[in-house]
């Protein structure tokens, strides 16, 4: 459902991605692992169609994200990191002009508002300003935006980065509800994201991929954290 093909994205002579490789299956949760700066913003960027690599090729079921850009499109609900909110707008009407900017029929867009709404557990902030929202509610408003069309596959850019314990808690648990029906490539250097809620781990550093396999393997000797010390030790 997710596939990278040798993609690689230079800004002059400095590779924020060389040769990325990884496939996602249908059904799969998968963890994109990395420090900060390793290159996995990029890499989401370039398989959502937001960034065209230099090299490479980006498929969404199937799909060439750059020579079939709307029938991939149709296919990803993208949360990108921070993302971008109107913030005079309420979470209502947001929704709605982008439901009706995917061009969502007035029965189709309300039936998904309704279980967006109840999914994000935005009832009660609803008829508010977003810029009156707290970072968590903003967060919930993105991830409701990026399910709203019903999207196969979600690519979600550190989607618990800023919250409280509390909301990493709702956001995980949000997760794992659509994970029974979605296919989630999900941003991350938080390593206990990657044990509640991940089967698979495709782990980047410096711009290349230093392990694709599952979260057994990855917590081999069971210490993820000093996995993760030496995977970007031995790749350095």
């Amino acid at each position: 459902m997710i596939e990278a093909i040798g993609l690689s994205k230079y800004y002059g002579p400095f590779a924020a991605i060389k040769d990325v490789d990884f496939k996602i299956p249908r059904g799969q949760v998968a963890a994109f692992l990395g420090p900060n700066g390793a290159g996995k913003s990029t890499t989401m960027k370039c398989l959502t169609g937001f960034l065209a690599p230099t090299h490479g090729t980006a498929k969404i079921g199937g799909h060439d994200v750059l020579e079939d850009r709307m029938a991939a499109a149709n296919m990803i609900g993208y949360l990108p990191e921070n993302g971008p909110l109107y913030a005079e707008m309420t979470p209502q009407s947001f929704l709605k002009y982008m439901g009706e900017a995917r061009g969502l029929d007035k029965k189709t867009l309300k039936d998904r508002l309704d279980y967006v709404v109840e999914q994000c557990a935005l009832s009660g902030v609803y008829g508010k300003a977003i810029s009156k929202l707290s970072k968590g509610y903003r967060q919930r408003v993105g991830m409701a935006q990026a399910l709203l069309h019903d999207p196969q596959v979600l690519i979600l850019d550190e989607p618990t980065a800023g919250l409280d314990p509390n909301q990493i808690h709702q956001v995980r648990e949000l997760i794992t509800r659509l994970s029974k029906t979605k296919t989630i490539l999900l941003s991350t250097h938080i390593l206990q994201e990657v044990e509640a809620i991940a089967s698979h781990v495709v782990f980047i550093f410096n711009g290349r991929i230093v392990f694709d396999g599952t979260v057994a393997e990855m917590a081999s000797g069971g210490d993820m954290e000093a996995r993760f010390r030496e995977l970007t030790t031995a790749a350095a």
